[in-house]
């Protein structure tokens, strides 16, 4: 019943591609160039005093034995002064470690916040043809997942990685040092378990991607859950949603198992066989001290730089996996940037010539969706709407009467014909300056979450407060508005919720006053609403459209009476048109059969 977004196979196995991608975060890296390197040269100095923990503490043991050892490092020779030395290294670690964390922070969460807003304001410019084949879920994820997975990359992995090389070829070093021996015993069994360790690796990411993409699609279940709350409780769907909320994230448990079996069957071979290797290299060393060729003190040392090489390859594996997450997700999010975009400004402060005229014409209309090419939604559509004309647009569901008003506003392109406003090609026309000219009251009206305030301000974002009273006065909204007890700044709840529908409606009809368009469309604005509300908001209709052309897609057909030109749609073509004496007296018309329909359902 509900489709889940295709995977791409081959998003399992990252490619060449995808490492092309993830170099395309070096463009947000590169203004904090100076801070990263620092926090870079901070982590490297940090991670080399960790490096002498080993030697000194086989020093102090030396010292404390009284057999001192011919490999140590410094002078340092009494027992009290080599452990104010440890101190001294571990209280330096404690500050570079807070440097690093800071300054990798900081850089972080810049490269972060820069990065959310580039794919928000790039998600916001993408046609509607993008949203059709998305779910919001799954956008949500893009924007909050992915980028958190890159943010752990740059604070955790990242810093990791570095660090256990620096552990790793400066422990070989030090081991050469102490043993060249022991060194080759230990060095001789890496190769084979480096191969054996990347080819598990691959395995256990293909299920960590495979997990991660089946998380994402829990979110869109549940983001289509609450966004629809209201059809779910009200056909008592709640125990429907759970089951189909529970087996998805069941996949996911079943999956993320046999993620942590093949994570858990890595780790044990990786701890078995490094530890192995340590044990091997312990019993050479017992014989090697039994001969004098070594001490008790470079033993340990020995012992210590050998189970740091064993941890930090062992760690490896989970880095490199960690990695390779956050490389996918640079590559979905790239995905989303590199789609085209709508030709918008968002701060776009054009404005139409003075002699604008706000005249559509309709030329031989067709349209298609784009995700549905073989059904003709539009056929030969042609029709004009003079200045300060209200042209009202009537038919059957699936007519094709929202989608002349999609086309309208621009979001899709048509197929074939084309629309003119003030005798100019629409697509002639900055789409951010020629959407400033038009507003639109919605059937369904969505607020968004915030104050009734902030919600009619969308109108006119910069509008003064004296503004928004008197458009609420004129969409009848201040009367219920001033009996709030906080007024204006009265929290209409997600969509609006705490709103009846004529509310909303009317705070919709306030925003598009702010606006003072020149173009107005109305799509089935009181259709749902009763008989009260619906002369309300007429009222506020009438006096919104008053010296205004008006696009009113009609379901009630009283409503539409005084309009200079009704257009009849029926399976995409204009089959009649006319005023509304004109239509109600043709003989087996549409219009005059839904005219006696609606009269008959209102008896």
């Amino acid at each position: 019943m509900f489709g889940s977004r295709k995977k791409d196979k081959d998003k399992v196995k990252l490619t060449k591609q995808s490492w092309q991608q993830a170099k395309r975060l070096l463009a947000y890296l590169s203004p904090h160039t100076t801070k990263f390197s620092l926090s870079i040269i901070v982590l490297i100095v940090g991670s080399l005093l960790s490096m002498l923990f080993p030697a000194l503490t086989g020093q102090l043991v030396d010292a404390g034995t009284g057999d001192p050892s011919e490999k140590s490092i410094g002078n340092f020779q009494d027992i009290d002064t080599i452990a104010m030395v440890l101190f001294g290294v571990f209280l330096a670690q404690a500050i570079l470690s807070f440097l690093r964390v800071y300054l990798s922070n900081d850089v972080t969460e810049r490269i972060m916040m820069q990065l959310r807003q580039d794919v928000y304001g790039h998600m916001i410019r993408l046609p509607m043809t993008f949203f059709d084949k998305r779910r919001v879920g799954e956008l949500n994820s893009r924007i909050s997942t992915d980028i958190t997975q890159i943010q752990e990359l740059f604070t955790v992995v990242l810093a990791e990685f570095i660090r256990q090389a620096i552990i790793i070829i400066v422990s070989i070093i030090a081991l050469t040092y102490y043993s060249i021996h022991l060194t080759l015993t230990m060095l001789a069994s890496l190769p084979v378990v480096i191969f054996i360790a990347i080819l598990m690796g691959r395995w256990v990411k293909g299920y960590s991607k495979k997990t991660q993409e089946l998380v994402s699609e829990t979110n869109v279940i549940a983001e289509e859950t609450f966004t629809s709350i209201t059809s779910v409780k009200a056909y008592a769907n709640e125990f429907f949603e759970a089951l189909r909320y529970n087996a998805k994230t069941e996949e996911v448990r079943s999956l993320a198992m046999k993620s942590a079996v093949a994570r858990g069957a890595l780790s044990s071979f990786i701890i078995a066989a490094m530890f192995g290797a340590i044990v091997l290299v312990i019993w050479q060393a017992a014989r090697l001290l039994e001969t004098g060729d070594i001490s008790n003190g470079e033993l340990i040392s020995f012992i210590i730089y050998t189970v740091f090489v064993g941890a930090s390859i062992g760690g490896s594996a989970d880095l490199y996996s960690r990695i390779q997450k956050a490389i996918g997700s640079t590559e979905d999010l790239f995905g989303i940037i590199d789609e085209a975009i709508e030709p918008i400004e968002l701060d776009s402060s054009k404005e139409l010539e003075q002699s604008f005229r706000a005249e559509v014409e309709f030329k031989d209309v067709s349209f298609n969706y784009p995700n549905r090419q073989d059904i003709q939604v539009l056929d030969g559509v042609s029709f004009k709407a003079d200045q300060g004309q209200t042209v009202a647009i009537v038919g059957a569901s699936g007519a094709g009467k929202s989608t002349l008003i999609s086309l309208l506003m621009r979001f899709y392109d048509t197929s074939s014909g084309n629309i003119a406003i003030g005798g100019k090609d629409l697509n002639a026309y900055d789409i951010t300056t020629i959407r400033n000219a038009m507003a639109l009251v919605p059937q369904e009206v969505l607020l968004f979450g915030g104050s009734i305030q902030e919600n009619i301000a969308y109108g006119k974002t910069n509008a003064t407060k004296e503004e928004i009273i008197e458009a609420a006065k004129q969409a009848n909204a201040w009367d219920f508005i001033s009996k709030f007890p906080e007024g204006l700044d009265t929290l209409v709840g997600e969509r609006g919720v705490q709103l009846s529908g004529g509310q909303r409606q009317r705070v919709a009809i306030a925003r598009a006053m702010l606006k003072n368009p020149q173009l107005l469309i109305l799509d089935e604005a009181t259709s749902s609403l009763d008989s009260e509300s619906e002369r309300l908001v007429q009222d506020a209709l009438d006096r919104l459209m008053k010296g205004r052309t008006s696009i009113v897609i009609a379901h009630r057909l009283s409503t539409i009476r005084n309009a200079d030109n009704i257009i009849v749609l029926d399976h995409g073509k204009l089959v009649e048109s006319g005023t509304h004496k004109e239509l109600i007296e043709k003989e087996n018309g549409i219009y005059q059969k839904l005219s006696k329909l609606q009269l008959e359902h209102a008896v």
